[in-house]
Protein backbone atom coordinates (compact mmCIF):
# COMPACT_ATOMS: atom_id res chain seq x y z
CA UNK A 1 0.00 0.00 0.00
CA UNK A 2 1.19 3.56 -0.77
CA UNK A 3 -0.20 6.59 0.81
CA UNK A 4 -0.20 9.93 -1.80
CA UNK A 5 -1.72 13.02 -2.11
CA UNK A 6 -5.15 12.99 -3.37
CA UNK A 7 -5.84 15.04 -6.39
CA UNK A 8 -8.94 15.93 -8.46
CA UNK A 9 -8.08 12.57 -10.89
CA UNK A 10 -8.72 10.72 -8.28
CA UNK A 11 -12.45 12.21 -7.40
CA UNK A 12 -14.32 9.06 -9.04
CA UNK A 13 -12.82 6.60 -6.93
CA UNK A 14 -12.79 8.61 -3.72
CA UNK A 15 -16.11 9.08 -4.56
CA UNK A 16 -17.16 6.04 -5.06
CA UNK A 17 -15.61 5.27 -1.77
CA UNK A 18 -17.79 8.36 0.07
CA UNK A 19 -21.04 6.87 -1.29
CA UNK A 20 -20.26 2.92 0.71
CA UNK A 21 -20.02 5.06 3.43
CA UNK A 22 -23.33 6.82 2.91
CA UNK A 23 -25.14 3.50 2.30
CA UNK A 24 -24.18 1.68 5.43
CA UNK A 25 -25.09 4.90 7.12
CA UNK A 26 -22.00 4.39 9.62
CA UNK A 27 -19.27 6.71 7.95
CA UNK A 28 -20.93 10.00 7.53
CA UNK A 29 -23.66 12.43 8.77
CA UNK A 30 -24.06 13.21 4.76
CA UNK A 31 -26.60 11.91 2.77
CA UNK A 32 -25.05 12.16 -1.06
CA UNK A 33 -21.53 12.60 -2.07
CA UNK A 34 -20.95 16.45 -3.85
CA UNK A 35 -19.31 16.86 -7.02
CA UNK A 36 -15.46 17.90 -6.53
CA UNK A 37 -16.07 20.97 -7.03
CA UNK A 38 -18.58 21.50 -3.48
CA UNK A 39 -15.68 19.18 -1.72
CA UNK A 40 -12.80 20.81 -2.84
CA UNK A 41 -14.19 23.96 -1.47
CA UNK A 42 -15.33 22.07 1.90
CA UNK A 43 -11.90 20.78 2.52
CA UNK A 44 -8.73 21.96 3.38
CA UNK A 45 -6.04 21.68 0.46
CA UNK A 46 -3.59 19.84 2.34
CA UNK A 47 -2.87 17.56 3.59
CA UNK A 48 -5.46 15.21 1.37
CA UNK A 49 -4.37 11.48 1.39
CA UNK A 50 -5.50 8.48 -0.33
CA UNK A 51 -4.24 4.85 -0.11
CA UNK A 52 -3.45 2.94 -3.50
CA UNK A 53 -3.11 -0.70 -3.59
CA UNK A 54 -3.02 -2.89 -6.90
CA UNK A 55 -6.45 -2.54 -6.51
CA UNK A 56 -6.42 1.11 -7.03
CA UNK A 57 -7.37 3.74 -4.70
CA UNK A 58 -8.43 1.82 -1.17
CA UNK A 59 -9.25 4.69 0.68
CA UNK A 60 -9.13 8.51 1.65
CA UNK A 61 -8.40 10.65 3.97
CA UNK A 62 -8.68 14.90 4.23
CA UNK A 63 -9.82 17.83 6.50
CA UNK A 64 -12.39 19.45 6.56
CA UNK A 65 -13.68 22.68 7.73
CA UNK A 66 -15.90 22.84 10.58
CA UNK A 67 -16.77 26.27 10.18
CA UNK A 68 -16.28 29.53 7.64
CA UNK A 69 -15.61 31.58 11.15
CA UNK A 70 -12.73 33.18 11.75
CA UNK A 71 -12.20 31.61 15.72
CA UNK A 72 -12.10 28.13 13.59
CA UNK A 73 -9.55 28.60 11.42
CA UNK A 74 -7.37 26.14 12.77
CA UNK A 75 -9.94 23.79 13.27
CA UNK A 76 -10.46 20.52 11.29
CA UNK A 77 -12.75 17.79 10.77
CA UNK A 78 -10.90 14.41 10.14
CA UNK A 79 -12.50 12.46 7.34
CA UNK A 80 -11.47 8.75 6.50
CA UNK A 81 -12.96 6.18 4.48
CA UNK A 82 -11.88 2.46 3.52
CA UNK A 83 -13.03 0.65 0.64
CA UNK A 84 -15.57 -2.25 1.81
CA UNK A 85 -12.99 -4.50 0.75
CA UNK A 86 -9.71 -3.08 2.39
CA UNK A 87 -11.53 -2.48 5.80
CA UNK A 88 -9.86 -4.52 8.74
CA UNK A 89 -6.50 -3.88 7.44
CA UNK A 90 -4.55 -1.17 8.86
CA UNK A 91 -5.89 1.71 6.01
CA UNK A 92 -7.61 3.91 7.97
CA UNK A 93 -5.27 3.43 10.44
CA UNK A 94 -1.84 4.08 7.96
CA UNK A 95 -4.17 7.18 6.76
CA UNK A 96 -4.52 8.67 9.86
CA UNK A 97 -1.09 8.84 11.13
CA UNK A 98 -0.11 10.20 8.04
CA UNK A 99 -2.82 13.05 8.82
CA UNK A 100 -1.85 13.39 11.81
CA UNK A 101 1.88 13.48 10.41
CA UNK A 102 1.42 15.99 7.82
CA UNK A 103 -1.00 18.37 9.66
CA UNK A 104 1.52 18.82 12.83
CA UNK A 105 4.18 19.44 9.80
CA UNK A 106 2.07 22.59 8.64
CA UNK A 107 1.40 23.62 12.56
CA UNK A 108 -1.80 25.20 11.30
CA UNK A 109 -4.40 22.36 12.01
CA UNK A 110 -5.83 20.84 14.65
CA UNK A 111 -7.99 17.60 13.32
CA UNK A 112 -10.61 16.28 15.67
CA UNK A 113 -12.36 13.57 15.11
CA UNK A 114 -16.60 13.12 15.89
CA UNK A 115 -17.49 9.05 16.22
CA UNK A 116 -20.29 7.14 17.52
CA UNK A 117 -21.30 3.53 18.36
CA UNK A 118 -21.23 2.19 14.75
CA UNK A 119 -17.25 3.25 14.05
CA UNK A 120 -16.79 0.13 15.39
CA UNK A 121 -13.19 0.60 14.00
CA UNK A 122 -12.56 3.83 14.78
CA UNK A 123 -12.65 3.48 19.17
Amino acid sequence: MQIRNLGEADWPAVRAIYLEGIVTGHATFETEAPAWEAWDLTHFPSPRLVAVSAKGVIGWAALGRISTRAVYAGEAEVSIHVAEGSRGLGVGRTLLQKLIADSEADGRLKPSVRTWDLNARSG
